[in-house]
């Protein structure tokens, strides 16, 4: 019996062993997935401290109740640990370790690397590995390939490789990982057909492409074309200001159009693990081959000034008020990067912060999912409970995050200013709003 043949059986008869590198928003939620529909699954991860939450039946991940965690660990069908040695029995290892950019907005794929050059020390025959992590087209093929067939395996007969870019939306309540459609590039066509056979076990419905790169470009391509759209909008939203028009009932109206328009919200910035980040993978990769990506980079930089533009407007709205910024009261509500979830990363609601403290500002937040923030490496912030005495105390409440928890109403009877970046209070408030 050929490895291939051996691999379609195992997973069509669930009797696969599964390995997810990394357990962070996007690994715990596949492997719970995998779990879930009968396989044995690993989790393995350098960080011990996930690694025995899972194994307690906890989840730090909002999105994955505990008690699932619970159930999948005392059913024998998850566990997790931070030793290498288990990929020697596994079948199948699914990476999912983080891609950010480096300090000069270059890809950091040192996780990605870090990954392969484990791997490849238990590669073995009979073996499927699958690269989640969003990157830049080339990934699969340029670093991780090398990497596992350093010992003469051949690709599509011996060991299988493949691309399939992860598809997480953390708070989405209809879409989650099992009813994403789940795009996969195979090495090969034997490739293809054995990671295609593992996502099927969990995952409604397989989108076929011919090659890693081509997935690897088509996770690219959405974040870019939300990055883009975001950008145009976030400048509409400036050039509305400018002009007096509601920039709010602008997108409202246009979104009534039933063909031709897909309405984008403006913001204060870009947050969270891929539309900030994943466009500038392609950007560095052009940038190798000559090429500019001016789409990219211009969306880039109006997104980036956005924290800065939305400082610029506090302070706009505190003169008309006969108030300086510097000693001004600002309480931002919600500093997460989207609504009702507990992720920090990339939310502009800390650049805002800092600058405001930059400027004199006394800044305090309030946000139902974060408990505790470092604004810059020397200072830690505390989530202050929100009351109607907090929101008297500040000369402007900034809403940052739209959370659900929010009572709007209630924060526009109590506060004296807000500065609403998310159109999230109404007209009928007491308070003065001004809005993005």
């Amino acid at each position: 019996m050929s490895y291939k043949q051996e691999l379609l059986d195992k997973f069509q008869q669930k009797t696969a062993q599964v390995c997810v590198i990394g357990m962070g928003y996007v690994g715990l939620p596949l492997a719970v997935e995998f779990a879930r529909a009968g396989l044995s699954v690993v989790g393995l991860d350098i960080n011990e401290k996930k690694c025995g939450q899972i194994n307690d039946g906890q989840s730090y991940i909002r999105d994955i109740p505990s008690e699932v965690v619970t159930d999948l660990v005392d059913e024998g069908l998850l566990r997790a640990t931070a030793d290498y040695s288990v990929l020697d029995t596994v079948d199948a290892a699914v990476i999912c370790v983080p891609t950010p950019l480096g300090k000069s907005k270059d890809p950091d794929i040192s996780y990605i690397v870090a990954a392969a050059d484990e791997l490849a020390g238990h590669m073995h025959e009979g073996m499927l590995v699958v690269l989640e992590s969003t990157t830049y087209p080339g990934t699969t093929k340029e670093i991780l390939m090398p990497r596992l067939v350093g010992n003469g395996y051949t690709v599509g007969e011996d060991v299988f490789l493949a691309f399939s870019p992860e598809r997480v939306d953390p708070g989405n309540a209809r879409y989650a990982t099992g009813n994403i459609p789940k795009v996969v590039g195979g090495m090969t066509p034997a490739c293809f057909e054995v990671a295609s056979a593992l996502y099927s076990t969990a995952v409604d419905e397989i989108v076929s492409v011919s090659s890693p790169a081509t997935a690897e470009m088509a996770k690219i391509l959405e974040n870019t074309f939300r990055a883009v759209n975001i950008g145009l909008v976030n400048e509409m939203a400036q050039i509305c200001h400018r002009m007096g028009i509601d920039i709010w009932e602008v997108v409202d109206a246009a979104a009534t159009k039933p063909f031709g328009f897909m309405p984008f919200y403006p913001g204060p910035g870009l947050g969270g693990h891929c539309i900030p980040v994943d466009p500038l993978y392609l950007t560095w990769k052009m940038r190798g081959l000559g090429v500019r990506t001016r789409f990219i980079e211009l969306a880039d930089t109006v997104n980036a000034a956005m924290p800065h533009y939305v400082v610029s407007r506090v302070q706009d709205l505190l003169n008309e008020e006969g108030k300086p910024l510097r000693g001004a009261r600002i309480l931002v509500l919600g500093v997460a990067y989207k609504a009702d979830v507990d992720d920090l990363r990339e939310s502009p609601a800390l650049l805002i912060m800092q600058e405001l403290q930059e400027r004199g500002a006394q800044v305090a937040y309030n946000d139902p999912y974060i408990e505790e923030l470092q604004v810059t490496p020397a200072e830690k912030m505390i989530s202050t409970a929100l009351s109607a005495e907090l929101l008297s105390w500040a000369d402007c409440v900034l809403v940052h995050t739209a959370h659900s928890a929010y009572d709007w109403e209630w924060v526009g009877k109590h506060a004296r200013l807000v500065f609403d970046t998310r159109n999230a209070l109404d007209d009928s408030v007491d308070c003065r709003v001004a809005r993005l």
